[in-house]
């Protein structure tokens, strides 16, 4: 994940095109959007029926049953995480992978994107912002930022696993960089957050500047509308 590549290309998320959306921003190559509506619809409903019709040839595919069995506890496991982050407020989710270029590095790096809103008291955007992070434990390396977007802070919090949750799960006991941006929506009464996760916590700098210059193209506004 090299600085002077990790923005090479960013492309304008589909919201752009969504009459009814509340936030606009661009998204850097390497991560992909996962489908939260498909992934979370109720059985029986147009979007379950998208979701059976994407899964049949992986299913398909599958070399035996026990195979297809573990496709599908997976996938399971899979909403059961999507359907926490919405239950919080999260309305966009995207997987990262790019390649770990620093110091001749070549494995690969994942992350996760998401994007929550959160209800706020009503204040001047400036202090909810610095209120967002002062009032959260554990967080570090605070920056305070006027963009286009207006006032938001940005921090970082590094997450260690409860000792016995590794156990549980079969996962590996990895901390868990997450790299946080507050932003105040105009109204004054909520607030969305941005955030990157990952466990490659060595690459910490580059993860604040993968959401920082993420960060630095959201809008409030329809930037189509409001250039036109």
């Amino acid at each position: 994940m090299s600085r002077a590549v990790s923005f090479a290309a960013i492309f304008a998320h589909e919201s752009l095109q969504d009459p009814y959306a509340e936030l606009w921003f661009a998204e850097p190559s390497g991560f992909t959007s996962l489908p939260l509506t498909a992934l979370l619809a109720d059985p029986d409903t147009p979007e379950a029926e998208v979701l059976h019709a994407a899964a049949a040839p992986l299913l398909a595919s599958a070399p035996h049953e026990m195979a297809r069995q573990q496709f599908i506890a997976l996938l399971a496991s899979g909403q059961r995480m999507l359907g926490a982050l919405r239950e919080v407020g999260t309305v966009h989710c995207s997987v990262g992978l790019h390649r770990d270029d620093v110091g001749g590095g070549v494995l690969p790096l994942f992350s996760m994107f998401t994007i929550t809103w959160r209800d706020t008291a009503t204040a001047p955007r400036a202090a909810t912002a610095a209120r967002a992070v002062a009032a959260s434990a554990g967080h570090r390396q605070f920056e305070y930022l006027e963009l286009p977007c207006g006032p938001l802070t940005i921090s970082e919090v590094l997450r260690r696993p409860a000792t016995d949750s590794g156990l549980e799960s079969g996962l590996p006991q990895l901390p868990l960089l997450q790299v946080h941006a507050h932003l105040p929506h105009p109204d004054c009464k909520r607030l969305v957050v941005l955030t990157i996760s990952s466990t490659a916590v060595a690459r910490r700098e580059e993860y604040r500047a993968l959401l920082r210059g993420i960060v630095e193209t959201v809008r409030f506004e329809d930037p189509m509308r409001v250039a036109s």
